[in-house]
């Protein structure tokens, strides 16, 4: 549960973050990090279409610059963007203008106010800068669908296990988690049609 819910001191390091969204609605956002690539997006589109949900994708500049064929479809869609970085960048490893210029140079080909930081983690210093230009977006549930460790029936358990009224869910656009969402996105999103929530986009 540590990994998968933040902790309380995670919130409020970034306490103007959203975390999630309103308790009282019945409803879900489900989002999407690290893409477009072509080896997951398109299955993902797919389940979206399949299910008719919409979902927020946090895309990496440089594969928006790779593939603009699989952004222009995400948008096309009707999908919600938001900036990832240009280059998937760790906020401990770089200095603030190096990372903001890298934040900027992703908004540069997808114009968003939206963020959220590779890893789930930015340094204070830099989270108060950016607070003030975008709506900064972390999560009430990360399915870890990334790990190793994990299963794809570990991951839809996650789902099942943490789900809550204004949950934040991210799932990953990338290699690290498709073999997994093969089997664990449409069971998810089955689950959650079956709990009658309802799909978000952040307005």
């Amino acid at each position: 549960m540590f990994i998968e819910q933040p902790s309380k001191w995670l919130r409020w390091l970034y306490p103007k973050a959203l975390w999630r969204m309103d308790e009282n609605e019945h409803s879900v956002y489900l989002t999407f990090d690290d893409g477009p690539i072509p080896e997951s997006t398109p299955f993902i589109l797919k389940t979206l279409r399949e299910f008719d949900i919409k979902a927020t994708f946090f895309v990496v500049g440089d594969n928006v610059r790779k593939y603009p064929e699989l952004y222009k479809q995400i948008v096309d869609e009707g999908h919600g963007i938001g900036n990832h970085t240009f280059n998937h960048l760790g906020s401990a490893r770089h200095s603030i203008r190096t990372y903001e210029k890298n934040v900027a140079k992703c908004d540069e080909l997808i114009h968003s106010d939206l963020f959220r930081p590779p890893h789930g983690w930015m340094r204070p210093t830099q989270y108060h800068r950016f607070k003030h230009k975008y709506r900064i977006v972390m999560w009430d549930l990360v399915t870890r669908d990334y790990s190793k460790l994990l299963s794809p029936y570990d991951v839809v358990r996650n789902v099942h296990n943490y789900t809550r009224n204004g949950s934040i869910i991210t799932f990953h656009d990338s290699l690290k988690s498709i073999d997994k969402l093969y089997f664990a996105l449409p069971a998810s999103l089955r689950f959650l049609k079956s709990e009658g929530y309802e799909f978000k986009l952040f307005k």
